[in-house]
């Protein structure tokens, strides 16, 4: 009776049992490797994203420091604010080392 279940395996079926499994795994591989390299893509352009807002932050900051110590800022801030003025030559002394 156990004979009339059990068909004998034709040749070449496991060899080809293999190759599909092995068809399979690859096609889960090129899924995944896909995905993959399109999560470190994504991450890549945010961090691209992030250094630019920084360049720019950085090339403001930059404009702004430059017009903050420009040298006719920093005399009208001097004579008016702090009431300075350049002395005449008369005033002047000189002093020995």
């Amino acid at each position: 009776m156990s004979r009339l279940f059990a068909k004998p395996m034709p040749p070449g079926s496991l060899l080809l049992l293999m190759l599909f499994i092995s068809v399979l795994l690859s096609a889960i591989a090129v899924s995944y490797s896909a995905h993959w390299n399109r999560q470190l893509l994504n991450a890549l352009y945010a961090e691209l994203s992030v250094r630019d807002k920084a360049q720019a932050e950085w090339g403001r900051l930059i404009l702004e420091q430059s017009t903050w110590t420009a040298h006719n800022r920093i005399e009208t801030l001097a004579s008016e604010q702090l009431h300075m003025r350049i002395p005449q030559a008369a005033e002047v002394q000189m002093v020995a080392p």
